[in-house]
């Protein structure tokens, strides 16, 4: 089979039609097969002297799935590469986007038939961009080929560059939602990437502020799955879940009201309300895929961080018992536990039976908790303001008990 060689970029558009002619009409016979090549060649070079980029595009690709059957991986690089090229043809941001559209829309036909290839073109095509919401569309686009192609592994990574690519894409609150969600959806079938998957979740539902119920409605089924994904996650203590409209609409909501309580329950109460709602809901628990086990553990954590909070410090061993309702020989796993897990810091004082916490995480973030940042921040600046004062008036006294014993000496 023949390669693709070109010599100059208009030579490479020509290369890549006469290649895919000749390869679409190789079993019709030369007689058949060179007029129909020729009239394709003549009809791309007269697209070219005219500038017409999207008609040549959609020429050269139009045997797309037969160039990814019968050509080597190699071969089909060189051919996309020479084919998205085109969008750096024309400085008409419209024309470009209805390439792009083109261009993938042939990509995406056949997702399980060499996705690695697909998705390395579109890669190459997003780099060629210079249009953020065309950039943005063929992330969407590289996203959901990563997806039926099977290939996510190849674009988790640059979900770390999401907020760079934001900045940059420059997109709406519509647009931010289809990111997030499908971002959320795809990191959550990596059980090592749950936190993330949570998090994309949780930006997705963020976007909700503002909107009235019947938009609110189409978040419903995501904020449950927040909710069950929060108290599932063995590591995740700390969400902001309850100050989102998306998921406080639930709280009186006909289907997800239990669901709403339980997460009440993990984030402001402790393993006594947990296990009385244990009690009234046992099956629904069972219906989410929530292990009672498994909740009773994380609960009890919570439960110690709750109590870590009450401003006096300290906490008596018989305390955490009764609360966490374990016994005396278990008090201290229990704390180291909740060290481990970075909720606390603390030490046990084993001779007067308490733990003295010196830090403990809030398993809410809410406006309390801001506000008690910026009092901190505000004493801390205040501290530093402080402490360059004391150097500097110290430094004009040492300067100037310098200069009298200098002028002493002369």
């Amino acid at each position: 089979m023949t390669t693709v060689v070109p010599t100059s970029e208009e030579d490479a558009a020509l290369s890549v039609v006469r290649f895919a002619s000749e390869l679409a009409w190789a079993d019709a016979g030369p007689e058949v097969a060179e007029p129909q090549v020729s009239r394709l060649c003549m009809e791309a070079e007269e697209f070219i002297v005219m500038g017409k980029w999207l008609e040549l595009a959609s020429l050269m690709i139009t045997s797309a799935e037969l160039i990814f059957s019968k050509v080597s991986e190699k071969d089909i690089e060189s051919i996309f590469t020479i084919i998205c090229n085109l969008v750096t043809k024309t400085e008409n941001p419209d024309e470009v986007m209805e390439m792009v559209k083109v261009i993938t829309a042939k990509i995406l036909q056949q997702p399980s038939e060499k996705p690695a290839v697909r998705l390395k073109i579109l890669i190459n095509l997003y780099n060629l961009l210079e249009t953020p919401y065309c950039q943005f569309y063929v992330y969407m686009k590289a996203l959901n080929l990563a997806v039926d192609g099977k290939v996510t592994e190849y674009i988790i990574p640059s979900f770390k560059k999401i907020d760079s690519f934001l900045k940059d894409w420059k997109i709406g609150i519509p647009e931010q939602r289809e990111l997030f969600l499908t971002i959320s959806n795809i990191l959550k079938e990596n059980k090592s990437m749950s936190k993330d998957a949570f998090k994309f979740l949780t930006n997705y539902l963020a976007t909700f502020y503002g909107e009235d119920a019947h938009v609110l409605s189409e978040a419903k089924e995501e904020a449950a799955r927040a909710i069950v994904e929060f108290v599932r996650a063995p590591d995740i203590f700390q969400c902001d879940l309850l100050d989102l409209p998306a998921v406080g609409q639930l709280e009186k909501d006909a289907k997800y009201a239990l669901l709403y309580q339980l997460l009440k329950i993990f984030l402001t109460q402790r393993l006594d309300a947990y296990l009385d709602y244990h009690a009234a809901n046992s099956a629904l628990l069972k219906s989410y895929g929530l292990v009672h086990e498994e909740c009773i553990a994380k609960i009890r954590l919570m439960s110690l961080v709750d109590l870590s909070s009450d401003g006096s410090g300290q906490i008596p061993y018989e305390l955490i018992r009764d609360t966490l309702r374990i016994n005396d020989d278990e008090v201290e796993l229990w704390v180291v536990k909740a060290i481990t897990a970075k909720l606390i810091d603390c030490k046990m004082d084993q001779m007067n039976q308490v733990v003295v916490v010196s830090h403990h995480t809030d398993r809410v973030f809410d406006q309390h908790q801001w506000q008690a940042l910026r009092t901190k921040l505000v004493t801390w600046r205040g501290n530093i303001t402080n402490v360059i004062s004391t150097i500097q008036a110290n430094k004009i006294t040492e300067d100037g008990s310098q200069a009298t014993q200098g002028l002493v000496v002369r």
